[in-house]
């Protein structure tokens, strides 16, 4: 019995695709949805994929796109991006947060809007991110990833006006390894206005950044 229903009115009532969470699904699962997205001529996005997942599911869609460093899937036209510059500026406090800040890069160009992905700007050495700050500061939206205690969205949030958007990453040693702390550091941080999504949500973090910038 197939009982996924999908909801193709997300794009015109919200302006955001639907994701595909891919991760606890069955590959026969994410196949039928998929073949719903291609009658209906819809653009897709598969979250939480592993290499070998995507392998089987290329089989039988070979149009469709596996990005591994994200883990995600796409299918279909991404829409035309119409600015000439990055309108969202992702950053991560090391290489280890590159999938989350992957998937929000990936997720943000489907929707048409232009990024830039620096990586490695952490305050551990906090002189990368002073270095990078003018450049940052060009920026409709930042998209601050971190694990570890979750210090940089803070920190940026208290040297720029632009709206920052922490994600916690689950990256680090000990209680930090699930990303609570860096949650709970980031919902606690001193710095006002900062807006913070769930653990790991890429996907997440990138559409509060399409309507922060639709608004």
């Amino acid at each position: 019995m197939d009982e996924s229903i999908v909801d193709f009115q997300r794009r015109k009532r919200l302006g955001v695709v639907e994701a595909i969470w891919g991760e606890h699904k069955s590959i026969k699962q994410i196949s039928e949805i998929l073949k719903k997205y291609q009658l209906a001529s819809e653009t897709a996005l598969v979250t939480r994929l592993t290499k070998e997942k995507a392998e089987k599911l290329l089989i039988d869609f070979p149009s469709a796109k596996f990005h591994e460093i994200s883990g995600c899937l796409t299918m279909g036209s991404f829409e035309e991006c119409l600015s000439l510059k990055e309108e969202v500026i992702i950053l991560t406090g090391g290489t280890s947060d590159l999938g989350v800040a992957s998937e929000a890069e990936i997720a943000l160009n489907l929707h048409g809007i232009k990024t830039k992905l620096l990586i490695d700007v952490g305050v551990a050495g906090i002189h990368r991110l002073l270095e990078r700050l003018e450049e940052i500061k060009t920026a409709k939206v930042v998209i601050a990833c971190a694990g570890m205690e979750g210090a940089l969205p803070t920190v940026l949030a208290g040297l720029i006006p632009q709206p920052i958007i922490g994600l916690p990453v689950s990256v680090g040693y000990g209680i930090s390894g699930g990303g609570k702390t860096a949650l709970e550091g980031m919902l606690a941080s001193c710095a006002p206005g900062l807006l913070v999504v769930n653990i790991d949500n890429g996907y997440g973090a990138a559409m509060a950044a399409s309507r922060i910038l639709s608004s």
